[in-house]
């Protein structure tokens, strides 16, 4: 019987007893237990639920009998610590908490939520029932829990093991929305939520509570907290639990050996497979600039699971849930839409954006969150930016670089133009890649304001141009942007996918970028612009080394000079050369 791909599996049972994939991160657990209040922040599906429900079968005393089977086969099973299956693990999720407009029912709902979480761990202390105590609903969850520890202490019972996971959720939805009033109210010294936290303190210190560990994604909230809850160890930032979670490539390249085998799929497309893995999903750092990436876990299974469904490349590589979290930009940027587009822009097409890594903390003031030179922290918590070195940080990938490029043309309302259609129908007709181009130059770039060209370069064509042909030629191409090969890394290469007539075609793509400030200093226009000699033997040596991995492959080269916004100039390279003397204002 072959094994499910876990795509969105959070249950660390369900996982290893149904799934049977799981790459082992379990020596981390040894490594945790060096703090009392460890707190981890990571993106969004990053594996953070999981981590929790991990830490819950390990440490509770009622999976002592399947202790072997859910964890014989991990690091921590063959060398367990002595306080597995110990305590009574309290696994709060403050993400189920309902959210509301009033304080009051946000309070009632938090209430309701962490009392059902509380009235199971009571009924799991056999001891209390013969002292007739019982849990009372109608009191606030910080009032029984208070009571339940209070029992604990006098009664020499197991201590708890509390998880919070998504701790920030409702409060990260207020602050996104800009609703102060709630937010302070909920944050307040004497408000619930600090209410909770300072219990949770005292018990920690106590050791009634022996752990408890807490995960989100932003800093804020923690930040606020600060008063009532000062025990906390900042993990987020620490090398020592980098790779906690996300996938190394190492981890990536086991779970492919394990994956081909069991699902038999076609070697052949290992190598495809691969360089698109890494190109899309690999590419994160937190804590330090440079060594191992890590691949964002839940999105790499998202892929896998197509790839086995249905055995070929799969046609849409970004999850759609990851697409809402562009939204922080709308909520970040607020209702100045220049500043929207400057940071889009800076992102998208700099080499890097700026950051100030004494600011680069675990927590920060929530009001500074919204502060332009603030962004890049804002989104690197959100997974969005990731480290590039010491001074800069970048997009992680080219999944998170395509949200990005779908939000610039919504911004410049490039996203409705029905010609796309027709223009790609017409190229897989005839493959006329020179027509391809031109089209996109006419339908594309001739549409963009003029300002838009004082920050660009040659990756702002080099991405435009391949996220219009992912978006319609994706059924019958895979796509790969700056291939390593012993030449180099190309710009953009076509690959025609198999099952397909055009399995076999690879369109070779290299993109120089001329300014309008550099052609005019230059004293060049479109029509007098000639290609540049190692500009052409680069792509031959692209094509040739291309040929010489895949001698089989029917391989077509391009050079396309792209000369700010006044035109270009389209180069064939095939074993020929020729030149194609074409501009925007020739094809109009």
């Amino acid at each position: 019987m072959k094994k499910r791909i876990p795509y969105g599996v959070a249950n660390y049972k369900t996982l290893v007893t149904e799934y049977g994939y799981y790459i082992d991160k379990t020596e981390y657990i040894r490594l945790l237990e060096d703090y009392q209040s460890p707190v981890f922040l990571r993106p969004r599906r990053f594996g953070k639920s999981l981590l929790c429900q991990t830490l819950g079968y390990y440490y509770d005393h009622q999976y002592a009998d399947e202790f072997e089977s859910l964890f014989g086969h991990t690091a921590i099973g063959r060398n367990p610590t002595p306080s597995h299956n110990s305590y009574v693990v309290l696994p709060l999720n403050f993400s189920t908490v309902p959210i509301s407009k009033e304080i009051q029912q946000l309070e009632q709902n938090f209430n309701d939520i962490i009392n059902s979480r509380l009235m199971t761990a009571f009924e799991r202390y056999e001891a209390l029932e013969s002292r007739s105590f019982s849990f009372d609903p109608n009191r606030s969850c910080t009032s029984n829990l208070a009571h339940l520890l209070d029992r604990i202490s006098g009664h020499q019972l197991p201590s708890l093991y509390v998880t919070i996971d998504e701790y920030d959720n409702f409060a990260n939805q207020f602050i996104t929305a800009r609703n102060d009033p709630l937010y302070d109210a909920l944050t307040d010294d004497d408000g619930f939520l600090k209410s909770f936290f300072k219990l949770l303190k005292d018990a920690v210190t106590q050791r009634t509570v022996a752990h408890c560990f807490i995960t989100g994604v932003l800093p804020i909230t923690m930040d606020e907290l600060a008063s009532g809850y000062n025990i906390a160890d900042f993990l987020t930032l620490n090398p020592r639990f980098e790779e906690m979670l996300g996938f190394t490539q190492s981890e990536v390249d086991r779970l492919l050996d394990e994956i081909y085998s069991d699902h038999d799929l076609d070697p052949q497309t290992r190598p495809e497979v691969e360089t698109l893995l890494q190109t899309h999903y690999n590419g994160y750092r937190f804590s330090r600039n440079e060594g191992p990436k890590l691949y964002n876990s839940t999105i790499l299974f998202y892929f896998l699971r197509q790839l086995c469904e249905h055995r070929v490349i799969p046609e849409h590589l970004t999850d759609a849930n990851l697409k809402t979290d562009i939204k922080w930009i709308q909520r970040l940027t607020g209702s100045n839409p220049q500043l929207t587009k400057t940071f889009v822009d800076q992102v998208l097409w700099k080499k890097g954006i700026h950051y100030d890594r004494v600011q680069l903390t675990e927590k920060f003031d929530m009001h500074r969150f919204f502060e332009p030179e603030f962004f890049p922290l804002s989104f690197f918590y959100l997974g969005m930016l990731t480290r590039q070195d010491p001074f800069t940080m970048k997009l992680p990938n080219l999944n998170m670089r395509m949200i990005f490029t779908e939000y610039f043309n919504e911004i410049h309302h490039l996203n409705d133009t029905s010609g796309y259609a027709q223009m790609m129908i017409h190229f897989l007709e005839t493959q006329d890649f020179e027509q391809l181009f031109t089209d996109y130059w006419k339908l594309y770039i001739a549409l963009l304001p003029e300002a838009v060209f004082a920050s660009v370069n040659e990756n702002f064509y080099r991405t435009t141009f391949y996220d219009l042909c992912r978006r319609y030629l994706s059924e019958f191409y895979v796509f790969h942007i700056e291939r390593s090969s012993p030449a180099g890394r190309s710009d953009l290469e076509f690959v025609g996918k198999p099952q397909t007539k055009y399995a076999g075609q690879r369109i070779l793509v290299e993109f120089k970028y001329w300014s309008n400030a550099k052609l005019s200093q230059a004293g060049k226009t479109v029509e007098t612009f000639a290609p540049i000699e190692k500009d052409v033997e680069q792509v031959r040596g692209y094509e040739a080394a291309l040929q010489q991995e895949i001698p089989e492959a029917k391989i077509t080269s391009y050079l396309v000079y792209c000369l700010g916004n006044q035109g270009f100039r389209f180069v064939a390279l095939s074993g020929f050369f020729k030149l194609f003397n074409l501009s925007s204002a020739d094809s109009a």
